[in-house]
């Protein structure tokens, strides 16, 4: 697993705050990485204790009772609770997944967390999503016709087309998948990873989208989606059970079914 981005010209430091759970008879560690930028100091890990009897059973729980009790100037992002939003994204014992998600008492050990690997950090556990949703957005994800929609009805799909979007639909956009990818970490700059071209298939599968021909125009680049080299974290990421690989080659097929 890659580490996450450091900060330009700084190093991981040794120390950090230790928070201790006094009194409590179960006790789980934790391991935070901690990072400021308007202190101008160099990123460093804090030690937290928390209490399992006090605490709820997810990941997630144990953060927000760190960040109400022990420190509040750790910073994360959360919404949902329920594995639906892909807020809480994150890198714990050197996995990623959703943190609202994730027990536990399926980590063994003390507990490391870590923001996303590859992402530039903006403060402790929150990377910056910018170039991510940039990569998104340039995919066009909405449904581009040339036909004029039927007067009073919508475009309509058979049960049939219907089922072909599922394991695709469901993508929260968490980008564990693409985190977890060796060629985005090398090359996102040029790279959609893993979501991305997930949802670029997503379009591509719909029956009702008619710019398919343009679609895959956009996506024939050496690098932009045949920097993919299956080696399946990503599948083996998703906190949701989808497969982006495998709508990376179908993308791929359709790429050479063209050509003949």
């Amino acid at each position: 697993m890659a580490e996450f981005r450091l900060p330009k010209n700084s190093r991981l430091q040794k120390g950090g705050q230790t928070h201790k759970a006094e009194g409590a008879t179960r006790v789980r560690k934790f391991k935070v990485y901690r990072y400021d930028p308007d202190k101008g100091e160099n990123p460093h890990y804090d030690n937290f204790e928390i209490d399992l009897d006090k605490c709820g059973p997810m990941v997630l729980d144990a953060l927000i009772k760190m960040k109400s009790e022990q420190d509040s100037t750790l910073t994360f992002r959360r919404s949902c609770r329920e594995g639906i939003c892909g807020s809480c994204s994150m890198n714990m014992n050197g996995k990623n997944g959703l943190a609202c998600t994730t027990a536990i008492e399926d980590l063994k050990g003390d507990i490391r967390i870590t923001p996303l690997p590859s992402m530039d950090v903006i403060k402790d556990l929150v990377p910056d999503f910018t170039h991510f949703y940039a990569q998104y957005a340039s995919i066009e994800p909405w449904l581009k016709t040339k036909t004029t929609t039927p007067s009073g009805k919508e475009r309509l799909q058979s049960p049939e087309e219907r089922e072909k979007l599922d394991g695709l639909y469901e993508c929260i956009l968490c980008a564990c998948c693409s985190t977890s990818c060796p060629s985005y970490w090398w090359n996102s700059d040029k790279f959609l990873g893993p979501a991305i071209l997930l949802q670029a298939y997503r379009w591509l599968a719909d029956s009702r989208d008619e710019m398919t021909g343009e679609r895959l125009d956009e996506l024939e680049d050496p690098f932009r989606l045949y920097r993919c080299h299956t080696i399946m974290n990503c599948s083996n990421a998703c906190p949701k059970g989808l497969s982006p690989a495998r709508a990376i080659a179908e993308i791929k097929k359709l790429e050479a079914e063209r050509q003949v």
